[in-house]
């Protein structure tokens, strides 16, 4: 008989070393190990094992965790945090009829696992309140159930919002389901399901119209674009042989790239229903295309660099082969690296945009899935160098400007130029992705009219940048045929080069 507990014993022993048959984790213990184990998702991590964790609990309490065996006569639990959550009878009900406890599961989860590709919303408080009820999901409550937060900053313009889960296991905030009531003392969030819920301080979610209508305007604006930028790329060519400026060639290498990007943007959105396979190489080359264009406006101002600052010192060795390296290279190194993360951890694939009520829709995009140090050293980093490189570019040429146009007001001569100073200006904020930069500003509060600004400028690029183009072209064939006292002849230059020009021929005339 002593054998035989001895064998049965040293059974157990065996599955519980080898991994076997291993017992499920305690359910105080879920978030620390999906921290530890699965940090890049840790609110899919946690809805997984959460809902079949062992409720063994042990002596020592736990900071941010809670759990309650529920009634009828007490159907709530009250967090050290001034939280309370209140489920209703429906919910318990429908627990005991599917054949689940009432053992309620409260975790708090820091609010930095929850980022969507957007910005980082701004969350009441520094946690998520996460709240399971059973092991299967509760939802489609007529009767919702109630989170009650303390409101200690009487704050007025917030919105209950839960983290909706997809099947690639991205997230994003979402207010379906769930209505907001604020009074002077509390938040009450009332909500048909359970799941992931915080309160937003000046919610960010567009309507749903509103979404429509972005939408609409950027794939409008990008089919548009695409015509377009072919054209200046093959205007660009047939210029070509007659002017070899460097300056023709960056404008052309532009072009190309938002041609490029303009593409993979449509062929993102309309494939993205195809195998994971496909988006995620969709995904790949719309992430290259993004940060060449990004690199092909940072050549821009840095071209604009040497013509207002060296001016005349400005030749170099094979320039536009070490420029072209640069600025396809570098985009094509760091999908490369991504690429190959990417084997590990799954960096591209389906984003999910918008989903409608009924689900019935789901605009969604091939982009990059994992909002870690990707997502935001490769495109919210790298764009924020070049914007604050560009920026200082553009405030020297208003400088140059100024100084010129100060001159004119004493030969009456501003009012005629003061129409093709915006002209120029507005060129110069194409060509060095000025409105790129507003993707940082839809953070605050109207945010709104910033999202229809940024998404109608950088849509319709392509136009803009064919307008532009044609007016120098006119402009030049003009000054070849009419040439103008104290002017340098130019024949198909660039706005930047035609500002350094009438810096030079003042310059001369005052000699």
């Amino acid at each position: 008989m002593r054998d035989l507990y001895r064998f049965i014993i040293w059974i157990l022993s065996y599955k519980l070393i080898t991994g076997q048959d291993k017992p499920i984790e305690r359910c105080e213990k879920v978030r620390e190990y999906c921290k530890q184990d699965h940090p890049i998702n840790v609110p899919r991590c946690m809805e997984n094992y959460m809902r079949r964790c062992s409720m063994i609990r042990s002596r020592i309490p736990v900071q941010g965790y809670y759990a309650q065996n529920l009634s009828d006569s007490k159907p709530m639990l009250e967090t050290k945090e001034g939280i309370i959550v209140h489920i209703s009878s429906e919910a318990l009900q429908k627990s005991r009829n599917e054949g689940m406890n009432t053992d309620l599961k409260v975790s708090l989860v820091n609010k930095t696992f929850f980022v969507t590709n957007s910005s980082p919303e701004v969350i009441y408080g520094e946690n998520v309140l996460g709240v399971w009820l059973g092991v299967n999901e509760i939802r489609n409550l007529s009767e919702p159930v109630q989170l009650r937060y303390n409101n200690s900053n009487q704050n007025k313009n917030v919105s209950c919002v839960y983290w909706h889960l997809d099947q690639n296991g991205n997230g994003y905030w979402s207010t379906e389901g769930c209505s907001t009531n604020v009074t002077n003392n509390e938040f009450v969030c009332s909500c048909n399901h359970l799941s992931f819920f915080a309160v937003l301080i000046n919610p960010k979610i567009p309507e749903e119209n509103h979404i429509v209508h972005l939408n609409y305007i950027s794939y409008v604006g990008s089919a548009l674009s695409i015509v377009f930028t072919a054209t200046v790329v093959i205007m660009f060519f047939c210029q070509r042989k007659k002017h070899s400026e460097n300056s023709i060639i960056i404008h052309a290498q532009l072009a190309g790239s938002l041609f490029l990007l303009h593409v993979s943007f449509l062929c993102s959105v309309w494939f993205s229903d195809r195998s994971d396979q496909v988006c995620t190489t969709l995904g790949l080359i719309l992430h290259w295309c993004l940060l060449a264009t990004f690199s092909w406006t940072a050549i821009e101002g840095f071209h604009l660099y040497l013509l207002l600052v060296r001016v005349f010192n400005i030749y170099f060795k094979r320039y536009m082969l070490k420029i072209s390296l640069v600025a396809w290279g570098v985009p094509t190194v760091t999908v490369m690296i991504c690429g190959i993360i990417g084997k590990y951890t799954s960096v591209y694939g389906k984003y999910a945009i918008h989903e409608e009520k009924d689900r019935s829709t789901n605009a969604s995009i091939c982009w990059i899935t994992t909002q870690t140090v990707i997502s935001y050293v490769t495109v919210n980093g790298y764009l924020g160098l070049v914007m604050i490189f560009n920026t200082v570019m553009l405030a020297v040429v208003l400088i140059k400007m100024h100084k010129l146009r100060s001159q004119d007001v004493q030969n009456k001569l501003n009012k005629k130029r003061l129409w093709k100073d915006w002209v120029s200006l507005f060129g110069l904020c194409c060509v060095l992705g000025v409105p790129w930069s507003l993707a940082f500003f839809t953070r605050v509060p109207l945010n709104l009219p910033v999202l229809y600004m940024f998404t109608v400028l950088n849509s319709f690029q392509g136009v803009f940048l064919f307008l532009w183009f044609l007016t120098l072209t006119c402009k030049a064939r003009k000054e070849e045929f009419v040439p103008s006292k104290g002017t340098i002849n130019v024949s198909f230059q660039s706005t930047e080069e035609h500002i350094t020009t009438n810096v030079i021929s003042n310059m001369t005339e005052k000699k």
